[in-house]
């Protein structure tokens, strides 16, 4: 196709006006209304996928002749210049420009002149700025696999080493059946690996490319969608233009899969800072993860764990200001979805730097194996063995768990364990009972026979840990 010089096609459209649509209008717009309708300052962390986009949408318009070879190669030199300058910090932002697109392409027409106007020919900023989250998105979803596959790797690696750990298992906060601290640290992985399987699933539905859809009907110009696709690495195409320009499904998915993550750093969080108190004294996080206090000398706060328990807030957040967003917007774009970027922006951010750090700090715990076995000692946490061996000595479990629960009640009148009850004592609740009973009543007893997969067992964490770290080497 040729180019054509339209009327004003020698003049700068950027150069009078500070919008690429003002001549429809008789007077400019005031500088609150510039502010308050402005993203730039946000938005200009896409530019690099801004670029991105706009070369793949130059070499396919060159392709179908709508644009020259001559306009593509010098859009491709000027973009070049500007994502130096972008990254070197010498990009002039400006705010009358509104958002990113604008100010780069305004760069562009005063490097490379008229080729530098026919880029937008195609395309509207509507489907522009739809590829670009997705673009940026992508990117963070793959970074963010990264950390949640470093932090599978230490939890997994310190379940091997901490397989044969005993601790106090809890339900209701109550001690409940001796664990190992190996098994329960492969709990919080096994969280984070279906927090991975979700963030997989979610980032295929945001690798479909919405450029082509133009401002929401498509275009007259003879584009070539699946190429621009293959360029950038999509896996296909948004099928309807008025979905593609409107949806942020995509960035509600994902805002709700790091809800989740940090639903999980917080529950994790939340058993770190109550290990670390004294009065349970179950580990010590390392100094770099704490801090002190200003007028309390002795105090080491766990202050990593709390900000991410208190950061989890902050993207459920995120995820309720999206959803509200999106639930009365009629089809197709409206300006309501630039609010979308902030919100996304920052759980991108927040999630992948805790991610970071919890991986770092979850090498250096200082487990104190003494203070958990004592607390395993406590509260009857063999109670259930006890009762699972009168079951296999041919008594109905119900009955059992009746005669285990009048040993208990006996055993909290003296002050004692089950474990520090004679065998006559313990013969006194039911006669089948005989020498073999203090093997079940130990707490290493106890771990061992829970030997089959998913079972707390030293042997069943070991291979666990073993095959998720065999897992995570082959990704």
């Amino acid at each position: 196709m040729t180019n054509k010089s339209s009327p004003i096609s020698n003049q700068d459209q950027f150069a009078n006006k500070a919008q690429a649509w003002s001549a429809r209008f008789s007077e400019p717009v005031s500088d609150l209304v510039k502010r308050y309708t402005a993203s730039v300052d946000f938005d200009k962390r896409m530019a690099m996928q801004d670029i991105q986009g706009s070369l793949a949408h130059a070499q396919m318009l060159a392709k179908v002749g709508v644009i020259s070879s001559q306009d593509f190669a010098d859009i491709e030199r000027g973009m070049t210049i500007i994502g130096q300058e972008i990254a070197s910090g010498q990009f002039q932002w400006s705010l009358d420009l509104e958002d990113v697109h604008l100010n780069i392409e305004k760069r562009l027409v005063e490097l490379i002149g008229d080729a530098g106007k026919r880029l937008h020919t195609g395309r509207s900023r509507n489907d522009q700025v739809a590829t670009d989250i997705r673009l940026w998105l992508r990117e963070q979803i793959d970074l963010i696999q990264l950390q949640l596959k470093s932090l599978r790797r230490t939890l997994a690696e310190q379940a091997l080493i901490y397989a044969d750990t005993i601790m106090p298992g809890f339900t209701h906060l109550q001690v409940a059946q001796p664990v190992t601290f190996g098994h329960h640290l492969m709990a919080y992985a096994e969280m984070f690996t279906r927090d991975a399987e979700r963030l997989a699933d979610c980032r295929a539905r945001v690798n479909r490319l919405p450029l082509g859809a133009a401002a929401l009907a498509g275009t007259s110009y003879p584009i070539d969608r699946e190429q621009v696709a293959k360029t950038l690495g999509f896996d296909g195409v948004c099928q309807n233009s008025l979905d593609a320009v409107s949806d942020r499904d995509f960035a509600i998915e994902f805002c709700a899969a790091s809800a989740i993550v940090m639903v999980h750093i917080s529950r994790l969080s939340e058993e770190l800072v109550l290990w670390m108190s004294p009065k349970v004294g179950f580990i010590t996080l390392a100094d770099r993860f704490c801090t002190g206090s200003s007028i309390m000398p002795q105090k080491k706060n766990p202050d990593v764990p709390e900000l991410a328990r208190g950061k989890t807030g902050r993207v459920n957040g995120h995820l309720m200001a999206l959803l509200t967003l999106m639930k009365g917007q009629p089809l197709a774009y409206n300006k309501d979805n630039q609010e979308d970027k902030e919100g996304l922006f920052d759980t991108a951010d927040t999630v992948r730097d805790t991610l970071t750090i919890f991986a770092d700090m979850m090498k250096g715990l200082t487990v104190h194996a003494q203070n958990m076995q004592a607390a395993a000692r406590q509260g009857f946490a063999t109670a259930t063995d006890l009762a699972d061996y009168l079951v296999k000595k041919g008594l109905p479990f119900r009955d059992a768990h009746e005669v285990v629960a009048h040993a208990v009640l006996t055993c909290e009148k003296r002050g004692c364990d089950l474990a520090d009850l004679s065998l006559d004592e313990l013969k006194a609740f039911d006669d089948r009972i005989d020498s073999t009973v203090h093997e079940v009543l130990t707490l290493e007893g106890s771990v061992n026979a829970r030997d089959h997969i998913g079972g707390t067992a030293p042997a069943q964490v070991k291979a666990a840990a073993q095959a998720m770290l065999k897992t995570l080497s082959s990704q």
